[in-house]
C-alpha cells in the first residue's frame, strides 16, 4: 500500500477516523503506520509539525487511546473502535478475580490499583508508590505496565513533568498513565458491557470494507473473526 503522506496534526486525525487502528511504527501487512505516513524531518523536533508530540495529542483530545495494545507494540486506535477492540481483547471480569484465578500478576494488580487511585500517574510516581523503584524491579514494572496495556486495561494519558526529583530545578517529560475505563468516560463513551460476539461482528464489518487482503489476514488472526 502507497501511503499519502501527511504534514499536520489535523490530517492524522483524519487517517486515524479512516483506519481505526494506526500503529506508531510498522505492524500490520499493507497498512499506515504514522512513522510511515510522515516525513521524517520533523520528527522529535518538539514542533506543532512533530509525529512524537501529536501521540500524546490523539488521547488528550479523544480522537483515539493510545497505548501498546497490540503485540506489545505502541498503536493508536479511534474513539469509535476502541470500546469493540476492548470487548475483544479485554476482559469482562474485574482484574481482582483475574487475580484469583491466577490470570494477573501481583504487580499488575498493584499497578493498576495505583493507577486507579490517581488517574493520570506519570511513570516515576508509579514506580516510587507501588514500591517498584528499586533496579531490580525494573522489568517486573515494566511487564506489569505492558501486560495491563495488552489486556486494555490501562491506556496511556500522554506525557507530564515529573514531580519527583532529587533537584527541584531538574525535571522531566514522563509517560502517564490512566485506566481504559477512566480514559472512556472522559471522552463521552460509556459502551462497558459489549457482548465480544457483537464486537467482532462490528469490527469484521468495518475492516472488511477498507482493508487490504493482507491487512485483513492479520486483523482475522489477531481478533479471531470468523471465517
Amino acid at each position: 500500500m502507497k501511503e499519502q503522506k501527511i504534514h499536520t496534526y489535523e490530517e492524522a486525525v483524519q487517517l486515524i477516523h479512516e483506519v481505526g487502528i494506526l500503529p506508531l511504527a510498522p505492524l500490520i501487512p499493507d497498512h499506515p503506520s504514522l512513522y510511515q505516513v510522515t516525513h521524517g524531518e520533523p520528527w522529535l523536533t518538539g514542533t506543532d509539525l512533530d509525529p512524537w508530540v501529536w501521540r500524546a495529542r490523539f488521547p488528550s483530545d479523544g480522537t483515539a487511546a493510545y497505548g501498546k495494545f497490540l503485540k506489545k507494540k505502541s498503536v493508536f486506535i479511534s474513539q469509535e473502535l476502541f470500546p469493540w477492540v476492548k470487548a475483544i481483547l479485554g476482559s469482562p471480569l474485574p482484574i481482582e478475580d483475574r487475580y484469583k484465578n491466577g490470570l494477573v500478576s501481583n504487580a499488575s494488580l498493584e499497578l493498576f490499583r495505583q493507577i486507579k487511585e490517581e488517574e493520570g500517574i506519570e511513570t516515576r510516581s508509579l514506580r516510587v508508590k507501588t514500591g517498584m523503584n528499586a533496579k531490580e524491579m525494573k522489568k517486573t514494572f515494566g511487564q506489569g505496565l505492558l501486560d495491563l496495556q495488552g489486556t486494555l486495561d490501562i491506556v496511556i494519558s500522554g506525557v507530564k513533568e515529573s514531580r519527583i526529583s532529587l533537584d527541584e530545578k531538574s525535571a522531566w517529560q514522563s509517560t502517564s498513565f490512566e485506566t481504559a475505563d477512566h480514559w472512556m468516560e472522559s471522552v463521552g463513551l460509556h459502551e462497558f458491557d459489549i457482548d465480544p460476539k457483537i464486537a467482532k461482528q462490528e469490527l469484521h464489518a468495518r475492516f472488511k470494507s477498507s482493508c487490504s487482503p493482507d491487512s485483513m489476514k492479520f486483523f482475522t488472526k489477531l481478533f479471531q473473526f470468523e471465517a
